[in-house]
């Protein structure tokens, strides 16, 4: 394991308080688990025994090929790092301590988020979703500014399971529900029993949940992670999807994040609340009282705000990663697609919300599918890039953001994401060429693949009249 990372933010203690539950039965399980491009958990079960014995004194051992694969775990040709001439070797997943928790859902299980590790080299590899946040993290600290954020996400309620729903053949699922939820008390009422098992184990596994409440659709629900730093918050986001669903597995429910499970479904978001604050994160840099900006915006944080507008559109693909995720963009759905801004407006891209020490930017492009490292670094490089090069945003956009015209729309498929980051110098300059190459090459192998399969809707339109 990477040595700082176990004193740092009580990492050591975590440590020892682990190495104290495993010895007197608490914990018999520990899970070692890395964040893959698509953003799921992968990893290992370590036995208790075994952790005690210093079986990952030096972190877990895991194929490079877990960062190189599509959503099936195939194994495409164009990823730089890890294919058949490399060899598929081993990296390190080196335990992040601080990260450690106690999952209540499972029985005498903790999990550890790690790192990702050339063991030769003892450098984190520059393609894993961690490690790219953790750099716009760096650089954030180097400008003498900390990033703070929190996760909004929306997920359904169905009343199949996964498995069953395969079983079927994957038609439309049914939703625990047949009326719009979005506050209705009595409606979520139905499905209580799971999200009082979300907010409370979750939060005893420090995640804390503040609320919990009814979206605007049949089986829609949300909940709100408290903020914090930045990585934190991703690591919240990533755990908290994870143990979602098995949480949900394991109560006989199923639940999707999926951006856009049906045309006639309400979309599921992924808002992300941003803010700037000093480098010692006590003091927020967004308001400026002496300010004649609009809602005392401070310089800062309008040049924030212009880098996230500004490249919107280029960074899409780690915004919206999927095929499934621009259908979700679409008029009068509750989801943005013009990239334009306003105070309190939930038509627009970007929402300015909150006074003073509370002001902040609510990005409301992202999906419930994203992956929270690539997301927030993506919009964490895109606001540092708009403080660097003092960029200033559009005019606020009053009244119906759908009915914005003059101003960039998000893209309305992969494909033009593609396109967008094929070109774009800004994502070079943020991320790197390898990154860039890396998750261009992943969004194209989805794209080729989505391309090749003949749909029902084909087959139904063109069959016969063909």
């Amino acid at each position: 394991m990477v040595e700082h990372d176990i004193h740092k933010d009580g990492g050591a203690q975590r440590l020892e308080d682990l190495k104290g539950m495993v010895r007197d039965g608490r914990v018999d399980t520990l899970v070692v688990a890395l964040t893959d491009m698509q953003g799921r958990l992968m990893g290992k079960r370590v036995q208790a025994q075994a952790f005690l014995n210093g079986v990952i004194d030096h972190g877990a051992h895991f194929c490079t090929y877990l960062l190189g694969t599509d959503m099936e775990m195939n194994t495409p040709d164009g990823f730089a790092l890890m294919n058949w001439e490399t060899g598929y070797g081993d990296w390190i997943a080196s335990p992040v301590w601080q990260t450690l928790r106690v999952l209540p859902w499972l029985d005498r299980t903790a999990l550890v988020l790690a790192d990702t590790i050339d063991e030769e080299t003892h450098t984190e590899i520059p393609v894993s979703p961690r490690t790219i946040l953790k750099r716009q993290v760096a650089k954030a600290t180097e400008l003498g500014l900390t990033i703070k954020a929190g996760s909004e996400l929306e997920y359904y309620v169905l009343k199949e399971t996964w498995d069953q729903i395969a079983r079927a053949g994957f038609g439309i699922p049914e939703r625990f529900g047949y009326y719009n939820e979005d506050y209705n008390l009595l409606q979520a009422t139905k499905a209580e029993p799971l999200h009082r098992l979300l907010r409370n184990l979750m939060t005893e596994a420090r995640i804390p949940i503040e609320f919990s409440k009814g979206e605007a659709a049949p089986g829609q629900h949300e909940v709100n992670i408290r903020f914090d730093e930045v990585l934190e918050s991703a690591d919240r986001t990533v755990i908290f999807k994870h143990g979602a669903k098995e949480i949900a597995w394991l109560n006989g429910w199923g639940l999707t994040f999926m951006a856009k499970p049906d045309a006639s479904w309400t979309g599921s978001s992924g808002h992300l609340h941003l803010s700037v604050w000093d480098a010692e994160g006590n003091r927020s840099l967004m308001a400026d009282e002496t300010s004649d900006a609009p809602y005392q915006m401070s310089g800062l944080m309008r040049h924030f705000l212009a880098g996230m507008m500004a490249l919107s559109r280029e960074l899409a693909v780690f915004i919206a990663p999927s095929i499934n995720s621009y259908k979700r963009f679409a008029a009068l759905s509750w989801a943005p697609v013009n990239v334009v801004w306003g105070r309190d407006n939930r038509t627009t891209g970007f929402r300015v919300v909150g006074h003073g020490q509370g002001l902040h930017i609510e990005d409301r492009f992202p999906g419930g599918d994203m992956n929270a490292y690539l997301t927030y670094a993506a919009m964490v490089g895109a606001g540092l890039y708009g403080i660097e090069h003092e960029l200033e945003p559009p005019a606020e956009f009053k009244g119906n953001g759908y009915r914005a015209t003059g101003c960039p729309r998000m893209p309305r498929a992969l494909y033009e994401a593609i396109g967008e980051l094929e070109r774009s110098a800004a994502a070079v300059e943020i991320f790197g060429r390898d990154v860039v190459d890396h998750y261009l090459n992943a969004a194209r192998v989805e794209q080729e693949t989505y391309d090749a399969v003949v749909h029902n809707w084909e087959r139904e339109r063109y069959l016969e009249r063909s």
